[in-house]
């Protein structure tokens, strides 16, 4: 049996490393390609490509998957299934259609929700407890195959997008190894999605980045831990991005009733515990910021070395 595997951030790399250490047959690893990153506008290659060279996997790296130079390039390899996880690009028909075993994919959400390509910082964003992986087999829609089987993973008031994404992808290795056995032996039952429960997880957009202080502070905080490590929520101050890395919750009654006489996005309090803020509704305290120009710091000695005043408004 040959196996080509398709995956391309962190959170496929657990799940490559599982078929490996189980002895499945990987042939090929796809992934996208090297990319610039940083200040210095490196290129670097993708994590899932540095995890196949080191287990000596060969790696193709299409720019699009549906050139049919690269079609041609996965059929070389003659899959009998292949696995996807965070690939990045809607695999064509003509590879769903190739290997015997049809295409699977590990998805970080529970199906129908969150279907996109971030699940995992929507799942957060919108406040959510409980979110999973899904493995499906794929269709020409996105996200939209029989699922096969499902693993529920808890999503705890501190975790953020970084911390999740170490979880399912986790997850995720460990339902692929106790799916494949009764997939392989042809005795899984796959169940469609109700698409009438879908709901979208997009690409995120600049505009999902930047905090609206008129919503409710748990609103805000949930955005913040969403969009940690990356890409950031931001606000402004005097005209110029501050992002926010992190923040908690204050629901005190002093800190509520003092939310409540101010408009939103002012600075309440300027303190070695951090930055108080009015929100829509409550209050939160800034504990990790960077100004721009800046590294990530703690925002209470930050604040108070650069002055803030209470009063002072974030747009």
């Amino acid at each position: 049996m040959n196996i080509v595997f398709m995956g391309t951030p962190d959170f496929a790399v657990p799940i490559l490393e599982m078929l490996v250490d189980n002895g499945y047959p990987v042939k090929a690893v796809v992934s996208q390609p090297d990319r610039p990153k940083g200040r210095k506008r490196v290129l670097t290659p993708p994590p899932v490509k540095e995890a196949a060279q080191r287990l000596g996997i060969p790696v193709l790296q299409p720019e699009k998957i549906r050139e049919e130079d690269a079609i041609e390039a996965i059929r070389h390899y003659e899959p009998d299934l292949i696995i996807t996880a965070a690939y990045g690009q809607l695999v064509p028909k003509k590879l769903l259609f190739m290997p015997r075993l049809g295409c699977i994919n590990v998805h970080a959400s529970l199906l129908p929700k969150y279907r996109g390509g971030a699940p995992i910082q929507h799942a957060i964003i919108r406040g959510e407890s409980v979110t999973g992986v899904t493995i499906m087999y794929m269709a020409e829609g996105l996200d939209t195959g029989d699922m096969i089987s499902k693993a529920e993973v808890p999503i705890l008031d501190e975790d953020t997008s970084g911390t999740l994404f170490s979880k399912l992808s986790q997850a995720g290795a460990e339902l692929l190894k106790q799916t494949l056995p009764d997939l392989l032996a042809g005795k899984v039952q796959a169940v469609p999605q109700d698409d009438s429960q879908a709901t979208l997880a997009p690409n995120l957009r600049r505009e999902d980045e930047r905090i609206d202080w008129s919503r409710t502070a748990r609103d805000i905080y949930n955005q913040i831990r969403g969009l940690n490590p990356m890409p950031g929520a931001f606000t402004l101050l005097d005209g110029k991005v501050l992002k926010v890395w992190e923040a908690s919750l204050d629901d005190s009654k002093a800190a509520v009733d003092k939310a409540s006489s101010a408009a939103p996005g002012t600075i309440l309090t300027v303190s070695a515990e951090g930055i108080q803020v009015a929100a829509g509704e409550g209050a939160l305290w800034l504990k990790i910021i960077q100004p721009a120009g800046k590294k990530a710091m703690d925002a209470g000695p930050y604040g108070r070395s650069a002055q803030w005043q209470p009063g002072a408004k974030l747009d």
